[in-house]
């Protein structure tokens, strides 16, 4: 059975050990030991062979999987799940049904779209709570009390309703990856973007590169991401898993 790790020294131990950060959702380690949301195990303290991260209904494996039998995944994990090809076994043995998701990681690296000067955005406060809708962009925060403490988010407001909002969905030493929700009706706006663009000025001004990942077939995300400036660095595969549909039904970013 895997070791819970809950010490900063072993997690400062552990992190130490893994590869050199990159954007999208590797950037969950880093994001656990600076915030302190979400969970570690490891297979064996000290010097674990394999770690599983877990914030809420997302997940990272890394190390050897042969440090890991298929219960150990079981137990830990439902939702989605980053993690190298080697661990397909591993993943298979402990789930009747992985669903593959092909994602585009990005990085804010280019030219930004003129911003529609009707658009507002906010920094978001404690008070301000999250529609139902929403909700799913504090899921690494331990829900919306843990993000909007915090000050990180912004939001644009019609006749005083939160529809649009940009946060740092993980947080890490060099990347920080962003979510975007909007309410359907709200769309095509331009509320998301302006929200982005003051996110990622944030971003910037803490010494850090807004990172962005997005499904395939997400365009209406995907073109979001581009008129904000990013451009797709690398792609990767997510693997939906512990449903019994397979898929949990939470977006990474929307």
């Amino acid at each position: 059975m895997p070791y819970p790790l809950r010490d900063p020294a072993d997690l400062e131990k552990l992190h130490a050990r893994l590869p050199a950060e990159i954007p999208g959702p590797p950037v969950m380690a880093a994001h656990i030991l600076l915030t302190g949301h979400g969970q570690v195990w490891a297979d064996r303290l000290p010097e674990p062979r394999a770690a599983l991260f877990s914030c809420g209904f997302h997940h990272l494996l890394r190390g050897d999987p042969a440090a890991f039998v298929p219960g150990d995944l079981e137990r830990h994990i439902r939702g989605y799940v980053e993690a190298p090809r080697w661990f397909l076994p591993l993943l298979r043995a402990a789930f009747p049904r992985i669903t593959p998701w092909e994602r585009i990681v990005h990085i804010q690296s280019g030219p930004v779209l003129p911003l529609d000067a009707a658009a507002v955005a906010r920094r978001l406060r404690p008070d301000d709570g999250l529609p139902d809708s929403l909700r799913w962009v504090a899921d690494t925060w331990g829900g919306t009390d843990g993000l909007l403490a915090g000050g990180l988010a912004w939001g644009s407001f019609v006749r005083g309703r939160l529809v649009a909002v940009a946060c740092p969905f993980l947080v890490g030493h060099v990347y920080e990856e962003l979510a975007v929700a909007t309410e359907p009706a709200f769309r095509r706006r331009g509320l998301a973007t302006a929200c982005v663009l003051r996110l990622c000025a944030d971003i910037r001004r803490r010494g850090r590169v807004p990172s962005w990942t997005a499904s395939r077939g997400n365009l209406p995300s995907r073109r979001l991401a581009w008129a904000c400036g990013f451009r797709s660095v690398r792609e990767d595969v997510h693997y939906a898993v512990g449903t019994d549909s397979g898929q949990p039904g939470l977006p990474l970013a929307a």
